[in-house]
């Protein structure tokens, strides 16, 4: 498993540690904030320095001015310099896209103040404990390293200082990685949503599916129940007419063209219908709908979904099409001579398990449709697991929350 930030790095051992990307993750990010920290500060106090010239009123306006802006400055700095050592957390994506919208005068409690106490404590103090453990770390191997480059140094510092410089320099990537660690977790607890606001981000997407859903089934029902009906009409029609046509004559083959296109037709828009919402998802369930989507299936496939109690819509729309993704997937990709579904219900939780016989090595960044699955399964709050070595099997796991 991949380390998600450098304290977790940090257990995994000195060598795979060391031979990881977090020891100059976790410089730069400490450099990033440590350097534009400090170059503020310096500015702050040097205009608190000039109140002799400017006048005392005048020096902390300036001061508190300079300090404001690097204040608000720090905010979209800070979320980009954790993408560092922290790439696989979510910010407050909302404050972010209106970083003013919430005036200062609410309570401290709020996301807003706490992003501004949090940039004015980087600017006065935490960069420049950024900058020191990186100075410290690094210089002192950096100082022995050197030390055949000064003139003064006695002979034995210029054999030795190189060799323990060089001993040295791993081990100062542990205080920094630890720092950097300790001060993302920090700025994390500051820049991350908030449970209130996370509870909120999560009805709101909930109300947005469900409305999604019933205007698929409403398109659906639409199409069923109007364009495909007149479809299935004028089919019929054209075909009584070509029987009151003499046989092989002109009208006779031209309507029986056109009553092979509106059966084309047909059978496209009942396979849009399908596509939209399954009125049979709708009629019967999840288990029926799987079956359905098995029977058309190119490949043999083992079924073995077993539901008690019909799952709420947007649960229901969700498992299906993640079943139709997986297996339209194998049919392209794996390779397989079989597949199998299986599906359960395990304490209010429906788990679907799609399994193929195929050459595995199945990659979501590859564009197969995998990344779109994982992101239908998360917008009703499941999640997808994907195991796919190179050789196979490929086992596809969803699991979606149904609300009791």
């Amino acid at each position: 498993m991949i380390p998600r930030d450098p304290l977790e790095a940090l257990t995994r051992g000195p060598a795979g540690f060391l031979r990881s990307s977090w020891p100059w993750r976790s410089a730069g990010y400490l450099l990033a904030g440590g350097v534009p920290g400090v170059a503020c500060g310096l500015a702050v106090a040097g205009v608190a320095a000039s109140w002799a010239r400017i006048g005392a009123a005048t020096a902390v306006v300036c001061a508190l001015l300079v300090l404001g802006c690097a204040t608000v400055a720090a905010r979209p700095w800070e979320r980009r310099r954790l993408r560092l050592v922290a790439p696989h957390t979510k910010l407050n994506a909302k404050l972010n896209a209106k970083p003013y919208a919430q005036p200062l005068a609410k309570p401290y409690g709020q996301p807003y103040a706490r992003e501004i106490g949090h940039g004015a404590l980087s600017v006065l103090a935490l960069g420049w404990v950024d900058l020191a453990v990186v100075l410290v770390s690094l210089g002192i191997p950096g100082a022995l390293l050197a030390a055949p480059l000064q003139p003064e140094a006695p002979p034995w510092a210029r054999l030795g200082g190189p060799l323990a410089g060089a001993l040295l320099l791993p081990v100062a990537a542990y205080p920094i990685a630890a720092w950097a660690g300790a001060r993302a977790a920090v700025s994390l607890a500051v820049l991350a949503p908030g449970d209130a606001e996370l509870t909120e981000v999560r009805r709101s997407r909930a109300r947005l599916v469900d409305a999604y859903e019933a205007e698929r089934r409403r398109i659906e029902r639409d199409l069923h129940d109007g364009a495909q009906q007149r479809l299935v009409a004028l089919t019929m029609k054209l075909g009584l007419a070509g029987l009151d046509l003499p046989a092989g004559s002109r009208a006779a083959r031209e309507v029986a063209e056109a009553h092979r296109m509106a059966k084309d037709a047909l059978a496209e828009l009942r396979e849009l219908i399908r596509g939209v919402h399954p009125q049979v998802l709708t009629e019967r369930g999840l288990p029926a709908a799987v079956r359905d989507v098995a029977t058309r299936s190119p490949m043999p496939v083992d079924l073995d979904v077993d539901l008690e109690r019909r799952l709420p819509p947007a649960v229901e729309a969700a498992g299906y099409f993640a079943v139709c993704e997986a297996l339209a997937n194998a049919a392209r990709h794996s390779g397989a001579d079989r597949l199998r579904v299986g599906g359960r219900l395990r304490g209010g939780v429906l788990v679907l398990e799609v399994t193929d016989d195929g050459r595995g090595g199945a990659d979501p960044a590859a564009g197969t449709g995998l990344t779109g699955l994982a992101d239908r399964v998360a917008a009703v709050d499941g999640r997808m697991l994907l195991s796919s070595p190179v050789g196979g099997p490929t086992r596809l796991r969803v699991e979606i929350p149904c609300g009791g």
